[in-house]
């Protein structure tokens, strides 16, 4: 008997799901092949657990309930599935698999690989099949010069086959680096020791002589938030890539300019509002609480106000919701932090954007920081917030995209001198406060505020029954022809 769990711990299934359909598992292989149920079996046998959560994607789910219960008699551990997470299906459920006390996570299909808070992980891919010799073929046709110096990077799925991959292609081209993938972070930087490159869950080394701008990447793979990702982030280098779907490569044409000028319009929104909203995108990559309490710091500072939200996964209807607030920052994965925002009423931007836009001592220098765990403390993209801005009162801010003088020091807090008059003291202080928090002053601009409770100024009454029935034919009502 297996049951499934949703991220807020309502139980959905009773007993284990219909067993029968491939779903996103390629119909010649079998369940223990693509999911590793032996592997997956000896972490949960060697380490003991009692308690284990299996996180599917969507496109698995219909295959969930076979693997549990293969899991169960294999291991003799209860298997629980966690179904329907409020964030992204790459991210570690690790709310989810709280509520039934799991003591480990086995997380199938396409990850982010960000580390986890707390518990431990083992990662199945799914061991999608690739065309070896066509990918190498693909590669050759890209590269001619058997010289050239290039990084190997594929999606997680195709990772089986780098070692394949790597026998066709080194003995041709001596400067290929073949990247491994490495969930297993130590810290918040990307370059460990010397030549070593760790970010994204990948590792690779490189020779420090040319260093990693004088590399093309070839990634395998089909287009998608990762490629975009890995393009933005090593925007220096050339990009190529097989899609194994297709048994097609190419060079990519995204371009990186174009969309950099557009994240740093976005940077430009941000240095013009003056109400954020940071809207929590994870639960389970590690320092998510850390970088919540860095953004905070850093916006006020400059000025502004900040309203943490926590929504799920943010869809245009649910952020349509805070009209007051005039630009967002998702706090998520790499994978899920370039939300392409356009058909939101509000732009949605990534803490590196809002520190650029807050913090007078981050400079653009052409590199781009996806993952948030680069900007904390002790990390190697982080920029201490300058103590104090010389000159901060006289220097103008003009808006690029208004043309307008920036309004500054909005966080200084007015002490003003309120009458004795109950009245005229709550009114002045109404003022007061729209003066320093642009939500309040959003609100007094309002025709409809909110309830008004006129204290004193109703007549008080016994209680008296009120209406029956339902809202669309109270009892009291007339019944229509």
């Amino acid at each position: 008997m297996t049951t499934a769990f949703s991220s807020d711990g309502e139980e959905v299934i009773q007993r284990a799901l219909v067993p029968g359909g491939t779903g996103g598992r390629p119909s010649t292989m079998t369940l223990e092949d693509f999911y590793e149920l032996e592997k997956a079996t000896a972490f949960v046998v060697d380490n003991g657990f009692t308690k284990v959560a299996l996180q599917f994607p969507d496109d698995l789910l219909s295959d969930s309930g076979d693997v549990a219960i293969k899991m169960e008699t294999a291991s003799g551990a209860k298997m629980y599935i966690l179904g329907d997470t409020s964030y992204g299906s790459c991210c570690i459920d690790e709310v989810a698999a709280e509520h039934v006390d799991a003591e480990a996570v086995v997380h199938y299909g396409p990850a982010c690989l960000s580390p986890c808070r707390k518990l431990p992980v083992l990662h199945v891919f799914g061991r999608v099949p690739l065309d070896v010799t066509r990918c190498a073929e693909a590669f050759q046709e890209l590269h001619p010069d058997h010289q050239t110096h290039v990084v190997v990077l594929t999606e997680v799925m195709y990772s089986h086959a780098l070692d394949n991959l790597a026998s066709e292609l080194q003995p041709i081209y001596p400067n290929v680096v073949f990247s491994q993938l490495d969930n297993k972070e130590p810290n918040n930087s990307t370059q460990s020791v010397s030549g070593l490159m760790r970010q994204f869950g990948r590792r690779f080394a490189i020779d420090e002589q040319h260093g990693l701008e004088k590399y093309g990447m070839f990634y395998v793979g089909s287009e998608g938030p990762e490629l975009t990702n890995f393009m933005l982030s090593w925007n220096q280098c050339s990009f190529s890539s097989f899609n194994p779907k297709t048994g097609q490569g190419r060079m990519e044409t995204l371009d990186v300019n174009r969309a950099l000028r557009r994240r740093l319009y976005l940077v430009e929104r941000a240095r013009d509002a003056q109400v954020v909203g940071i809207v929590v995108g994870t639960l389970g990559v590690a320092d998510y609480l850390s970088v919540l309490q860095h953004l905070r710091g850093i916006i006020q500072k400059a000025g502004k106000r900040a309203y943490t939200l926590a929504v799920g996964k943010p869809n245009p209807a649910k952020l349509a919701n805070f009209l007051e607030i005039e630009i967002f920052v998702l706090v998520a994965c790499p994978l899920n932090s370039l939300l392409d925002s356009s058909d939101f009423y509000r732009p949605i931007i990534t803490p590196y954007e809002m520190e650029l836009a807050c913090n007078p001592e981050r400079i653009w220098t052409g590199s781009y920081v996806t993952d948030f765990r680069h900007l904390l403390p002790g990390a190697c993209a982080h920029t201490p917030f300058p103590d104090k801005i010389s000159q901060a009162e006289d220097e103008p801010s003009i808006s690029l995209i208004t043309g307008e003088l920036r309004s500054t020091n909005l966080n200084m807090v007015p002490d003003p001198k309120l009458s004795s008059d109950t009245a005229l003291a709550c009114r002045n202080h109404l003022q007061t406060l729209a003066q320093i928090s642009p939500a309040a002053s959003f609100l007094k601009s309002r025709s409809w505020q909110g309830l008004e409770p006129q204290l004193g100024q109703t007549a008080v009454t016994k209680a008296v029954a009120g209406r029956r029935g339902i809202a669309i034919a109270y009892e009291d009502e007339p019944c229509g022809e």
